[in-house]
């Protein structure tokens, strides 16, 4: 694998981790506030654990499949696709509706 493509990938893993650490913040506050949580299993764990275990759960789970991708880079050529995919994802769903919603309370 060339440095430049691992170098992209690790701003990509850094990327998605981030917009979880950001997701985890920004639903906390949210829910805290009053708003609802748009993910119905996310929701769900809400009710059924709490707020704090099951964030912290979802977002456990989120970064460790994350860090398979990333493990997983050298053997796949869809690490790239998937790291982009995710990244894209988390930020039309969770990050601009989140920013848009917390910057109007």
């Amino acid at each position: 694998m060339t440095e430049g493509r691992e170098r992209t990938l690790m701003l990509l893993l850094l990327l998605n981790l981030s917009l979880q650490v950001f997701d985890g913040v920004a639903t906390y506050f949210g829910v805290r506030g009053g708003m609802p949580e748009g993910n119905p299993l996310v929701a769900a764990g809400l009710v059924h654990l709490g707020m704090i275990p099951a964030l912290f759960l979802v977002k456990a789970y989120a970064c460790a499949s994350l860090m398979l991708i990333w493990r997983l880079r050298q053997r796949s050529r869809l690490a790239f696709s998937a790291l982009v995919t995710t990244a894209a994802a988390y930020t039309v769903c969770s990050a601009a509706p989140w920013s848009a919603a917390l910057a109007a309370f």
